[in-house]
Formats: C-alpha cells, sequence, structure tokens
C-alpha cells in the first residue's frame, strides 16, 4: 500500500516544482524581454492584460502591479471583451494575453481585435508555436514543466511562472522609468504601506507649535513652555541652531535647585535629531531605540526645522 505524504512533505514537493521551474524560466530568458519591456515603455496608452480562468487572476494581479508602479495598465476580462469591453483597448495599447497551453478558446475575441487594429499583442504561454504563440507578434515563454498538484492538471506552476514573469516585467518598466520612492509614495497613499513611505516633513510641527527656550531661559519660564506647548521636551535654541533638548528625565536629574537654574544648563547637549525628509518608519526607530518620545527636527546647518511626536508617527499608522 503506498503511503500517502504527509502535508509538509507535498508542500517542499511544490516548492521544490515551482523553484525548479523558475530557476528554468530565469536560465532560459532571451532578449525578447528586453524588446518587450522597451516597447511597453514607449507605447502612448496603456497595458492591456488579461487570460481565462486561473490565468485570468494572475492576468488581474500583473496589471496591479504595473499600474502600481508607474506603467499604466487595466486588466480586461476577456468574456466581458467579447461583449463590449473590447471598446476599452484602443491602438495607442499594448496586450498581453496569458495562457498556459496557448489554446484558450475565449481568447479569440482580443487576439482578432488586435490584430484587426494592429494594436502589438504580447504572449506569456509555455508553446510558442500554439494558436496564440503563432498569432502574438511577441512571445514570453514560461517553463514547459509539470504542474505541481498531484495529478498534473490543475494551474500552480504554470500560473507562479506567469505571475513572476510578469513581476520582473513591472520591476524592469520601474527602473527604465526611474520610478523611485516618491513616485511609490504617491501611488500607495493608504494603510500601512503608505504611511511608511511618509516622511516626517508630512507630520512634523512647525512655527508657534513648537516649545522653543533660549539658553539662559529661567527654568521656571521653561516649564511653562513645556506645559503649554504638551510635547513634554523643550528645545533649547541658540541663533535658531539647536543647542540641546529638554526632557521629563532632565527634569528628575536635576530637581534639586531647578528652578535656580537655566535651560542651557539643565539641557542634554547633542540629541538625537532627524531630517524633514527622513521616513516616519526612520524616526519610529529612532525614538524606539533611544527610548524617547519626541524627536527635534534639524536641517543640514543644524536649524531647528521642527519637532515630531511619537504619537504623531503611531497615529498615521507606521509600524
Amino acid at each position: 500500500m503506498t503511503s500517502i505524504p504527509t502535508p509538509s512533505e507535498t508542500a517542499r514537493e511544490v516548492l521544490e516544482t515551482e523553484a525548479h521551474a523558475l530557476l528554468k524560466m530565469r536560465d532560459s530568458l532571451s532578449d525578447e524581454f528586453d524588446v518587450v519591456a522597451t516597447h511597453l515603455l514607449k507605447i502612448d496608452g496603456r497595458v492591456i492584460v488579461s487570460g481565462m480562468g486561473k490565468s485570468g487572476h494572475i492576468a488581474a494581479k500583473i496589471a496591479a502591479t504595473l499600474a502600481s508602479t508607474g506603467t499604466p495598465a487595466q486588466f480586461v476580462h476577456p468574456g466581458e471583451a467579447s461583449h463590449g469591453d473590447l471598446g476599452m483597448i484602443t491602438d495607442k495599447d499594448a496586450v498581453i494575453l496569458i495562457s498556459s497551453s496557448g489554446e484558450t478558446r475565449e481568447l479569440a475575441d482580443i487576439i482578432n481585435y488586435a490584430t484587426r487594429f494592429s494594436i502589438p499583442l504580447i504572449a506569456i504561454t509555455r508553446d510558442p508555436q500554439s494558436a496564440l504563440g503563432k498569432r502574438a507578434d511577441r512571445v514570453l515563454p514560461i517553463s514547459d514543466v509539470p504542474e505541481a498538484c498531484a495529478i498534473g492538471m490543475a494551474p500552480t506552476t504554470s500560473t507562479t511562472c506567469a505571475l513572476a514573469l510578469g513581476d520582473a516585467l513591472a520591476v524592469a518598466l520601474m527602473r527604465l522609468r526611474g520610478f523611485d520612492r516618491e513616485n511609490f509614495r504617491d501611488f500607495h497613499p493608504g494603510g500601512t504601506l503608505g504611511a511608511n513611505l511618509l516622511t516626517v516633513k508630512a507630520v512634523m510641527h512647525t512655527g508657534s507649535a513648537l516649545p522653543i527656550v533660549g539658553e539662559e531661559t529661567p527654568m521656571g519660564d521653561t516649564l511653562l513652555e513645556m506645559t503649554a506647548k504638551g510635547f513634554g521636551v523643550a528645545a533649547v535654541v541658540n541663533e535658531n541652531k539647536l543647542a540641546g533638548i529638554i526632557t521629563d528625565g532632565d527634569l528628575r536629574r536635576n530637581l534639586e535647585g531647578l528652578m535656580l537654574r537655566t535651560a542651557g544648563f539643565v539641557a542634554t547637549r547633542k540629541p538625537l535629531t532627524i531630517s524633514s525628509e527622513a521616513l516616519l518608519s526612520e524616526a519610529l526607530g529612532l525614538m524606539d531605540n533611544g527610548r524617547i518620545t519626541a524627536l527635534p527636527v534639524v536641517n543640514g546647518d543644524g536649524c531647528l526645522e521642527g519637532l515630531i511626536h511619537i504619537h504623531d508617527v503611531l497615529r498615521k499608522g507606521v509600524v
């Protein structure tokens, strides 16, 4: 009697099969990929991505990845395309069709439409000699290896390869476009991802909101400033340059005779600071490591520009 593999044994087998297919595809990648990427970079319209069934889900994900990384893209369902959505595709676009076998009947109308209006057609398929492969202007082949499922039929390895190829295309186009962190932040303003791409400048307190005192300011006045501004700290400034910072810890360390001293005497010199262009995630890391709740924001000359509190960072959802 044949023993049934444990779930973890099956998992390792699947991962090994799919990893082998990806490595095989990497090693066989040709200059055709460069041609496709260069062409997509130059089109005036969008990249239309389509596929049926599981390939359709992969196509939708590839379109979303392209769109979020600087390449205008849209998923069009082949069934809906045959009932009017072909009008979403223009002669300024390029079409990517995904089909493992290359014989998916539901793609026929999109293929014919692209041919009729001379719309560039790119195929992602295992078989360049399939119906899709022969009609396409360019073919990006995926590894022709067995599916990873127990019966060798459920789309597993083929969809993994198609997805990876789409990711590779999106990243290649990102680099060709010079798509950077600022562009990415503009396309991802919501959620944790968007929060972690925000800069300190976006949330820092400035101007009259800042608790600022001079080095000769009596501690009585300094305490009033700290209380009024509500950050639990005071920035000690000399000719607009940050000379130090006073925190609750500094107050406790100088409790004896505190009211007879000046802000400059009590302040911690050379405190942790941050640039206004730094990411909020970096600010959170500095505050966490330094066990502090506020950071002065300074420019390259050491001049105070603002203040950021840990509550400002956490309210934005940075983790």
